[in-house]
Formats: C-alpha cells, structure tokens, sequence
C-alpha cells in the first residue's frame, strides 16, 4: 500500500473520531509581504465555519507582519521593543479582520493572549484551559496568539507552532493542524530540490526525521524545525497533527476530506503521557538541574521510581521548592524532568544523605521524596 493511501486511512479513522480542532496559521500564510492579506483570512473563515458539529480553536501568527505593514516597515523589526510595539498596533487590525470575516457566518471570536509563564504556572494553566474550554462551549471561536507586547525572550514560546501544540493539549483537542507556506513534510529542502518528494505520513519521531526539517523563513519565527517539535509534543499528549499548505484554498478544504490525501500526517504516539507529565516536560522551563548516580537514573527510568536524596550527586542552579528542574545521569545527558520537594539550597545539605537523616540535617523534612515520581516525567529519546 502507498504512503498516500496509508495516510487515507488513518486520516478518515481521525476525522471519524474529531470534534474538536486545533488550526494554527503561521505569518507566512497570512502575509502579503506588505502586511496581512484579507482575502486569505476572509477563506479561512470561510472554510472554518463551514465546518459541520466542530470544535475550532484558531492559533494565529500575523501580529507584527499586520504592524509592519500599518508602520510601512520593509524588514521584520530585530529588536524586542520593535516587535513589541509593531505587534500592538498589529494585534488590533488582525483582530478586527478575524472579527469581520466570522461575523459573516454569525460566529463570534474571542482574543486570548498567552505568555509561556501563562502555561507554565499550573494555577494559570488552569485558568487558560477553563476560559478555553467555557469559551468553546458557548460556540465562540478562540483566537489565540503569544502576546508580543509583553513577551521577552524568557517567557517567549519561540514561535507559535508550539503554543499551537500546547493550546492543542491544553483543550484536549482531537486534531492539530498546521498551515504552512509549504505542502507538508519532504525528504529534501523543496524551495532547493523541484524534484522533492513529500511524505504522506509520519509513524514515528527520530532523529533522521529531524534532519530532514528546513529553517526559519522571513516573516516567522518558526520553521521546519519548529513544526516538527510542534507535533511531536502533540504525539505525545496523543493528538495527530496534519501539516499543509495553507496558502491553497484547494488543501485547506482538502484537510477536512477523508477522502483527499494531503500534506504530511503525524500519528500520535502509542505511549501517551499523562497531561500533568507532558506538562512537566514539554511546558515548563527548568530552573536547574540534578546530577544523578547511576543507581536513581535507572530506578526512575526502568522501573518508574521517585528520586531520593541519596542519589543525587551534584545541585546546579537557584531553584526553589515546587520548581521544575532537570535530572541528569551520570553521564551529564538529561533524561527527566520534575517537580522538586526542595530548595536548591536544602538539596545542597542533603545530597547523598539517606532519607532517615533529613531531619536531622535539615532541622525538618517535607518528605523523603526529593521528585515524587507522580511529578517525574520521562523525556522521549
């Protein structure tokens, strides 16, 4: 059986079993180099609203390309307060044009406007997902975008291919898919090799997939490379993505069909991580890290084990209890993140130490766990 037809039966098994969409579009698509092109937007929601007993969350770029073209800007602004500033002006026109094209269908829109430091506080990340979901409820279509006017490159995501993956976990979508200025995943760089051939569908993540990825274009911050990352994290929560070219009215409705092959389809992993652990890895940003022995690394890898203060060998960095941190083997290579019961300070006292001497140490324990293995997520090789 060809990839083609392999991808036509896992995309209708998908499309069968999805009630709720993730779309992302990307500057790329959006702009018209001079800013954002409305009749571009206009078919989006066009083809959006036309979608029948579905759930849709837009993930959208355009912010500062919007900007650019409101300020007569040439080239994508460098430094942070440029963007800041062209991202704010921006923001309101592409708003408004979201705004005016669902109207047309009587769909209302809603602006949310993410930080990183949105998601990766839990009590945050709640509050998101529960206006996400009330919002999704009420038939409106959430816009979601990475607040530029705010973001510094500490709470950025880097690009909005992985807020889209994130947002996709977050509401527990069914389906993620990507607009791209390229028809989907090839096995060479198709804007070199006319003759590239594009591949119909993805099983699996490895590491010759990921060379295979292309870098950044002019207008986004995100490319191949990001799309990848994107849908792997999304795998891994068990959400299929479907890369495409969103310029083509004719894939877009493509996208929808079971029965049109098209793009590039990513199958979730088999293995699916719980929400709270693919939080802990792929959302949250490690404030340190902890050098393991060989003993603890192998407890929490093969047998799924909490870490104890005995096999910790080495503290680097200024975390606090509660904080995420990565574990290292005794090879230097991190393997996990987690969820620390210690301050990088107390760890320091109580390294090597056996879990009946904490209190002695310390002057009081919190518990014998430094990483309970309910906080412990696994990273995917």
């Amino acid at each position: 059986m060809s990839g083609c037809n392999i991808q036509l039966t896992h995309k209708a098994r998908i499309l069968e079993k999805t009630r709720r969409i993730v779309v992302k579009v990307g500057s790329s698509v959006l702009s018209d180099g001079d800013g954002v092109y409305a009749p571009r937007v206009r078919q989006l929601a066009t083809i959006l609203s036309a979608l029948q007993q579905a759930e849709v969350v837009l993930v959208t770029s355009g912010a500062v390309a919007a900007g650019m073209g409101a300020l007569n800007m040439k080239q994508r602004p460098r430094t942070i307060p440029a963007k800041q500033a062209a991202a704010a002006i921006g923001q309101i026109t592409l708003m408004a044009l979201y705004e005016e094209c669902f109207s047309r269908y009587a769909i209302r829109v809603a602006q949310i406007l993410l930080t990183h430091d949105d998601l990766a506080n839990r009590r945050r990340y709640l509050n998101a997902k529960h206006t996400l979901l009330t919002l999704i409820e009420s038939g409106v279509v959430p816009i979601v975008n990475e607040n530029d006017t705010v973001a510094v490159e500490e709470i950025q995501f880097g690009d909005n291919d992985n807020l889209s993956a994130q947002v996709a976990v977050l509401v527990e979508a069914d389906l993620l898919i990507i607009l791209s200025d390229v028809a989907g995943l090839y096995e060479t760089d198709p804007r070199v090799d006319r003759h590239a051939k594009r591949i119909a569908l993805v099983e699996r993540f490895d590491e010759q997939l990921m060379q295979r990825c292309g870098q950044a274009g002019p207008l986004g911050r995100g490319g191949m490379t990001s799309k990848i990352e994107a849908t792997q994290k999304a795998a891994l929560s068990g959400i299929p993505s479907l890369l495409i070219d969103g310029r083509s009215n004719e894939e877009l409705y493509a996208a929808f069909d079971p029965q049109r092959e098209v793009g590039t389809l990513f199958l979730p992993v088999s293995d699916r991580i719980a929400s709270r652990k693919h939080w802990i890895a792929y959302t949250l940003k490690p404030a340190g890290s902890l050098r393991l022995d060989a003993g603890a690394a192998a407890a929490i890898r093969r047998d799924g084990r909490s870490l104890l203060p005995a096999g910790v060998r080495g503290v680097r960095g200024n975390f606090e209890e509660g904080d995420c941190v990565t574990c290292l083997d005794d090879g230097g290579d991190e393997f996990a993140r987690g969820l620390v019961n210690y301050s990088a300070a107390a760890l320091r006292q109580i390294q090597g130490v056996h879990t009946s001497r904490i209190e002695q140490t310390l002057g009081y324990k919190v518990s014998d766990e430094v990483i309970h293995r309910d906080d412990l997520a696994l990273l995917q090789d």
